[in-house]
This record gives C-alpha cells, sequence and structure tokens, in this order.
C-alpha cells in the first residue's frame, strides 16, 4: 500500500492545535531558545575573574534583568549549581538573566563577595543594551546566603547599584537571630567574618553590621521571600521577622511559604513546583510597575 503524506499546512495547524490546547488546560507553551553564554568576566578583584552566565531571550527587548546569587554559606556553591532550576520559567517569562559567580570564604572575608554583588549591577546597568535588557528593571534573586547578599545589596543600593525589586529564597536575614539559635556563631560565619563561635559583644556588633533586618529602612525596593515550612536552616519565623520589619519601614513585601520544604532548594520542586510560576508572575508584575 502506498503511504500518502498529509499537507504541510494540516501537520502546521495539528502543532498549532495542540500547543493552544496544551496552554488551555494550564501548561505553557514550549520556551522559544535563549541565547546563553557561559564565563562572562564582569570584574576583578584581588587578582581574581569574578564570571557569570548570561541568558539572552529571544527578540530585540529590551527585557527585564534579573541577577542571581547562588547560596552555599559564603563559602562554597556556584553560578550553574544549587539555583539552575530558575533559569528556565525566567526564560520563558522573558527575562535576561545573569547568574554570577563571587569570592568565597574564608581566602576573601567580607565584605568580598558583597562587594562582588555590587559589581555586578553595576556591570548590568553599563552592558544592559549589549544583552537586550534594561537597565532600569534589575532584579536581584539570592538563595540563602546569597539572599543576604541580594537583600543587603538592594538595601545599601546608590544611584550606579540600585534594583527595582528582589526576592529572597530562604534568605539569611537575621544573623544574630541565627546565632542566638544555635548558642554560637555558625562555621561559615565564622570563616566569613575571621570571627571565634563564642557570641561576645564584638562578634554580635559584626552580625548586626550585616543583618539585612537591622539595616532595613524606608524607600527599599520590593521583596518577595520564598520560604519552605519545615527549614531547619534558615527558620521560617526568621523570615516572617524579615517580612515584619520591612511592612513596619512601608517597605513592600510578600511571603510565599513552599509547605513541607526545607531548606535544599533543589527539592521544592518535590513539595510545591507552582513557587516558581509565582516567583516570575511576582518579578512580571513590579517590573512592570517601574516602566
Amino acid at each position: 500500500m502506498k503511504f500518502i503524506y498529509p499537507p504541510l499546512r494540516f501537520i502546521a495547524a495539528c502543532l498549532l492545535l495542540s500547543v493552544a490546547l496544551a496552554t488551555s488546560a494550564g501548561a505553557s507553551p514550549p520556551a522559544a531558545s535563549a541565547a546563553v553564554t557561559y564565563g562572562i568576566e564582569y570584574g576583578r578583584a584581588a587578582g581574581e575573574s569574578l564570571l557569570l552566565d548570561a541568558s539572552v531571550p529571544p527578540g530585540n527587548g529590551p527585557f527585564p534583568i534579573a541577577i542571581i546569587v547562588h547560596g552555599g554559606g559564603w563559602g562554597s556553591g556556584d553560578k550553574h549549581l544549587d539555583i539552575t532550576g530558575l533559569f528556565e520559567p525566567l526564560t520563558r517569562a522573558g527575562f535576561v538573566w545573569l547568574s554570577i559567580n563571587y569570592r568565597l570564604a574564608p581566602a576573601h572575608r567580607w565584605p568580598a563577595g558583597f562587594e562582588d554583588v555590587q559589581t555586578a549591577i553595576r556591570w548590568a546597568k553599563t552592558h544592559a543594551a549589549d544583552y537586550h535588557g534594561d537597565p532600569q528593571r534589575i532584579a536581584l534573586i539570592g538563595y540563602s546566603a546569597g539572599g543576604q547578599l541580594a537583600s543587603l545589596a538592594a538595601i545599601r543600593g546608590e544611584d550606579a547599584t540600585r534594583v527595582q525589586a528582589v526576592v529572597g529564597l530562604a534568605p539569611s536575614t537575621d544573623l544574630v537571630a541565627d546565632g542566638g539559635h544555635r548558642g554560637k556563631i555558625s562555621s561559615s560565619l565564622q570563616s566569613l567574618l575571621g570571627v571565634p563561635e563564642s557570641l561576645t559583644d564584638e562578634s554580635l556588633a559584626r552580625l548586626r553590621e550585616i543583618s539585612p533586618i537591622d539595616q532595613v529602612k524606608p524607600g527599599l525596593p520590593p521583596f518577595l521571600l520564598i520560604q519552605g515550612s519545615a527549614d531547619q536552616t534558615i527558620l521560617p519565623e526568621k523570615t516572617a521577622g524579615f517580612a515584619a520589619k520591612l511592612k513596619t519601614m512601608q517597605v513592600p513585601c510578600e511571603v510565599i511559604t513552599v509547605q513541607g520544604a526545607s531548606h535544599r532548594l533543589s527539592e521544592w520542586d518535590n513539595f510545591d513546583p507552582s513557587y516558581k510560576l509565582r516567583m516570575v508572575e511576582w518579578l512580571q508584575r513590579q517590573l512592570t510597575a517601574t516602566r
């Protein structure tokens, strides 16, 4: 029997219909391919090359920009390890995303990594047009220790480093309370600050200086805090306390709780994968409002 191939027009129509049906059922159509460039140098510090990966969606833009700051207790982690699950949702939503590395402790103590985040913001603004990005629509997304860096960078932002939105994923925001909960200063913070584990007046003062909750002031960009309810590393009540502090200063803040999730970001999809869609929708609302 001779097989008769259907016309190409018929095949195309079927494909379009399948995408429409999937979309109407709540699924997203396939993401258009983005151009990803790896290992871009965004600065140099202490003889070290600071690198980021950049993804640019198809089209001319200008697109909003998301700068992603990985976690790892200020002493480990990488720009393409613990936060890769955020890449696709941001690409689908039409964001330029920049995933950055920064200097790590104990080889580089505070404020090295924090200064690198500031350098990345300046670089993003200067080079936005090269990547079809909008320098007036920049968000910081930080996980765990990266959430502390992102939050503090937004709080201390000036003209060259000001951003328009912040997302903290289980962010470390109250370092003094963290020490009180543990009964000592964590090994990560000991490495970061070069202090002993004992909670002395001097060490607590150092923690207070870099705790976002102790630096909050009016006029900051809006914050979205996403927290696992079973997190034993960053306790949910500490994130709730940071949200309350922001609100007392009239800073817009929303909280999303991932029920049952612990601290490990890569496992959050097992509990509620919708948190990423809700994050992206929040970012779109905030960054559209700034145009």
